[in-house]
């Protein structure tokens, strides 16, 4: 199969479409599918077999870290050499758009792929009046897609309750042979605990921006003296974080990949997620698969893997108190480190990106078909136009003529 994907944000930005595309160009070149990538300029030329165009971008003005393909920029000469079968849209806001005109030309069908709550981000930069607007233009551009495909089903049923059509999940895996507790390291803890080791570790992996809340994790701290915490990731709002925990007993690592990241979470104790607006959070499986007790939000893509009291633990995300108290049980209970993070890992093993990618060739096929079914509708919908209007057109040429039949002098 040949697949032309139009994503609005790759390489070198690290978040969780960007490690989702790079596991899917990776599933491609094992199973022999081909497929070109058009993303903001920066992007490696070439990743895993695949050809990256870069394109030139601007700042998102109220979403600085997110930057836009203007939808003006040309790509016909690009698709006409590669001849897609299928036009993918990860994310599609503004290169979504050129995506789209392209497939309307060639008539190949269209999937796009809903990853971020940028609705719900409105509310955390203070401009909660964009969220309807926000809403709308995501519906016009969703709905004018043979398919789409959500990240877990929390976000499913919010795109249906939206409006959106014709919705699926194409859900998230994990590299457990990477991320793995054979992967704790005493150098790795001495490293986050600042050479702590005895004491509990809590780990934050993730984006330090306003709406992960990384900041509700000092109430945290303060209620539970006796534990540490590593910030594992960068971003806009980390000096202000540091400015935040200064005076903690608290480590910002900066941005971590590979096998330094997967020690950094297998080296650790509990994995604390606060961020309240995840259509799915790769983290939180990257952490199960750690053998970690995740305490994550009761909101969002979480609720698809994590059950509570069961591989993981929830607390309201809309009261920071309840997020204090939880942890502060676990940490004087201490039952974060034995059979609930087995649990975790046991769970986070039957989520496979080659399961995770399987399903979505079928959905793949299932566009190609879609729209095959729904051209041969227009087609006979047209025939039968064509034959209507001609039936019309014969009725009344009859009825012509027998008015000038019965008009005429002689008929009696």
């Amino acid at each position: 199969m040949r697949v032309a994907i139009f994503a609005e944000t790759f390489l070198p930005k690290l978040d969780g479409i960007a490690n989702t595309l790079c596991h899917l160009l990776d599933y491609f070149q094992d199973q022999g599918h081909r497929a070109l990538l058009f993303c903001p300029k920066g992007a490696p030329e070439i990743y895993a077999g695949t050809r990256v165009i870069g394109l030139p971008a601007m700042a998102f003005p109220f979403y600085r870290d997110l930057k836009l393909v203007p939808p003006v920029v040309s790509v016909s000469n690009e698709l006409r050499a590669f001849g897609p079968d299928l036009v993918h849209l990860v994310n599609p806001a503004s290169l979504g758009l050129v995506g789209m005109g392209e497939a309307a030309r060639r008539g190949v069908p269209v999937v796009a792929s809903y990853h971020t709550d940028l609705p719900g981000y409105t509310h955390q930069y203070g401009m909660p009046f964009m969220e309807g607007p926000m809403w709308s233009y995501l519906r016009f551009v969703h709905n004018a897609a043979d398919l789409n495909l959500a990240p877990s089903q929390f976000t499913r049923e919010q795109l249906l309750a939206h409006g959106f059509k014709r919705v699926r999940i194409w859900g998230r895996g994990v590299d457990t042979d990477r991320f793995d507790p054979a992967r704790r390291s005493l150098d790795w803890r001495e490293r986050l605990s600042e050479g702590e080791t005895d004491r509990p570790l809590l780990l934050y992996v993730g984006r330090l921006a306003t709406e992960k809340r990384v900041d509700w994790l000092r109430p945290v701290l303060d209620a539970n003296p006796e534990a540490r915490l590593a910030i594992v990731g960068d971003g806009p709002e980390r000096e202000n974080l540091e400015r935040v925990f200064g005076g903690t007993d608290t480590v910002f690592t900066g941005f971590l990949t590979g096998h330094d990241l997967a020690s950094a979470y297998a080296s650790s104790d509990l994995f604390v997620f606060p961020s309240p607006t995840e259509t799915l959070g790769n983290v939180v499986l990257e952490a199960m698969a750690s053998g970690l007790t995740v305490v994550a939000p009761n909101s969002g893509g979480p609720l698809d893997h994590v059950r509570d009291g069961e591989n993981g633990y929830l607390f309201d995300s809309a009261n920071q108190t309840d997020l204090v108290n939880t942890v502060t049980s676990l940490v004087a209970g201490q039952g974060y480190t034995r059979w609930c993070g087995a649990r975790a890992r046991a769970y986070a093993c039957t989520q496979t990106w080659d399961r995770v990618f399987g399903r979505l060739i079928e959905d793949y096929r299932w566009s190609l078909a879609y729209r095959r079914r729904v051209a041969r509708q227009r087609r006979l919908r047209g025939g039968w136009s064509k034959i209507t209007t001609l039936v019309q057109n014969a009725r009344s040429d009859m009825r012509k003529q027998y008015e000038q039949v019965t008009s005429h002098p002689g008929y009696e």
